[in-house]
């Protein structure tokens, strides 16, 4: 860790916990208005089907700008990485007008049962919940929880380990989950939310404040938007690939659609992923690049570590534990939320269809909850050897989503594909990604940029399906973009 960075102090940390406490009696005062719990799966994942347009806006925002955002793209110090929050605005548009109707018209709880409907077979949605809970419990959560503890010590010193802060973070994290669901996670979203943006974007302009608001001196591949052959962003990319991870993150992915599907209405769930996407385009680019560029000004080619540097150089000190629970508060909302999500793929896609049914999901989600908060925690100390998390993070999701995406597309556009077929896809895509991952590109075979190779993976995968439909003997009928959307 570099030198230079504040040592622990007793009054930052008693603020930091002061906030914390206060966000989660806040969370508790809201959340015991609700009406009595009757222990369904729609009270534990889906809030009753009682979130107000805003909360799901503050859900979706928060679940997906934790640490990871904070901390992995201002680790890359570069202008480019804004693309990903950009374009995330489309990915958002594409859920509320087109995902959003087909998931309440088919009254779903997961997006894996859209999947099973599509197909007529539960083998599809297993495949696929198999991949996500993996996802969750190899990837999302011990990544949250380490980029979150890496940030904390910057901040408050280096003599405490990153694994005490990590298991903090997960405890609190599990908490909100087992107590109070989806509906405390939501609420609890909503209120960190204001604290997270408006303390981000404060960092921002005492960023700009601390250079006399001039750049001069970062290197203009720092700067661009414009990205080259070998930059994490190539331009071109933004045409390529870009397009179906938006897709596939902000429509398809568990973690985010649950939270729009927790609406009493399409119409209320269409607004909260409206106002969603409108802090993505005009808030969020900002806090996780600007920050950054700033840093390589102020210390050089930091990585990772340039946020908290550069929090601990800016911040007046007065404000660092306020800074800190609000940090904490984007961790605990990421980490709770993907945990919700991941119980409920288990409790509705595994334990009701293989084991039997659930009389009451408080008491499953309680013990999944716990074993994969463990889990996750055994897992961050495989992260620190990361050069740079978020795309470490972006590479690796790559072994599942344009697979998974094959198989909504290949349900959503044709009829008459079976599972088998569908699964047949996924497998072809999985192994395909992971081959060019771990094999050909390292070895110089394939110099295609991974973003490129998505796209790939994708059609490649959608057309396996089709193929094995075929040998299958069944034949698959093209319908069409109008009719993925307005058929049941």
């Amino acid at each position: 860790m570099p030198e230079g960075l504040p040592t622990s102090n007793g009054t930052q940390i008693l603020v930091c916990i002061a906030i914390t406490a206060f966000i989660g009696i806040a969370t508790w005062l809201k959340v015991r208005q609700a009406k009595a719990h009757d222990g369904s799966s729609k009270d534990v994942f889906l809030a009753g089907g009682g979130l107000s347009w805003l909360f799901i806006a503050g859900s979706i925002t928060l679940t997906n700008l934790s640490t990871d955002q904070l901390v992995g793209m201002n680790g890359n110090q570069m202008a480019l990485l804004a693309w990903w929050e950009i374009c995330g605005f489309f990915g958002l548009l594409i859920l509320a007008y087109v995902f959003v109707p087909i998931y309440y018209r088919n009254n779903c709880t997961t997006v894996t049962e859209l999947l099973e409907k599509r197909y007529h077979g539960k083998s599809i949605r297993t495949l696929i919940s198999a991949l996500f809970l993996l996802g969750n419990v190899l990837i999302y959560l011990p990544a949250a929880l380490y980029s979150g503890a890496l940030f904390m010590q910057s901040l408050f010193g280096t003599e405490i380990s990153i694994i005490y802060f990590a298991i903090i973070l997960a405890v609190i994290s599990a908490a909100y989950t087992i107590l109070g669901g989806l509906r405390a996670v939501a609420v609890m979203d909503t209120y960190s939310g204001i604290g997270v943006l408006g303390l981000a974007m404060l960092i921002v302009i005492l960023a700009l404040a601390a250079v006399d608001f001039d750049l001069s001196g970062v290197p203009a591949e720092r700067l661009t938007m414009i990205g080259a052959s070998d930059s994490p962003i190539p331009f071109h990319t933004l045409f390529t690939g870009m397009i179906f991870i938006q897709i596939f993150y902000w429509s398809t992915n568990q973690n985010i659609t649950q939270r729009a599907m927790a609406a009493p209405t399409v119409k209320e769930a269409q607004r909260g992923v409206l106002a969603a996407a409108a802090i993505r385009i005009l808030i969020v680019p900002p806090i996780v690049v600007i920050p950054g560029i700033v840093a390589f000004k102020l210390f050089g080619d930091v990585n990772d570590a340039a946020y908290g540097m550069l929090v601990a150089q800016v911040l007046p000190g007065w404000l660092s534990g306020a800074f800190a629970a609000m940090v904490a508060a984007a961790v605990i909302t990421t980490f709770s939320a993907v945990l919700n999500s991941s119980v409920a793929l288990y409790s509705v896609d595994f334990h009701e269809q293989f084991i039997g049914e659930v009389n009451d999901h408080w008491k499953l989600a309680a013990a999944i909850s716990i074993l994969l908060t463990v889990v996750a925690i055994t897992l961050v100390p495989l992260y620190q050897n990361a050069e740079s998390i978020i795309n470490l993070l972006q590479q690796l999701n790559g072994l599942a989503s344009m697979p998974i995406l094959s198989a909504f597309v290949a349900g959503l556009l044709f009829r008459g594909v079976v599972a088998p077929a569908a699964i047949g896809g996924v497998i072809w895509g999985v192994a395909l990604y992971g081959l060019f991952t771990f094999q050909l590109e390292p070895a110089g075979i394939i110099t295609m940029h991974y973003i490129d190779f998505m796209v790939v993976t994708l059609v490649t995968s959608v057309l396996a399906s089709l193929t094995i439909n075929f040998m299958l003997g069944n034949r698959a009928r093209f319908v069409g973009f109008r009719a993925a959307v307005t058929e049941d």
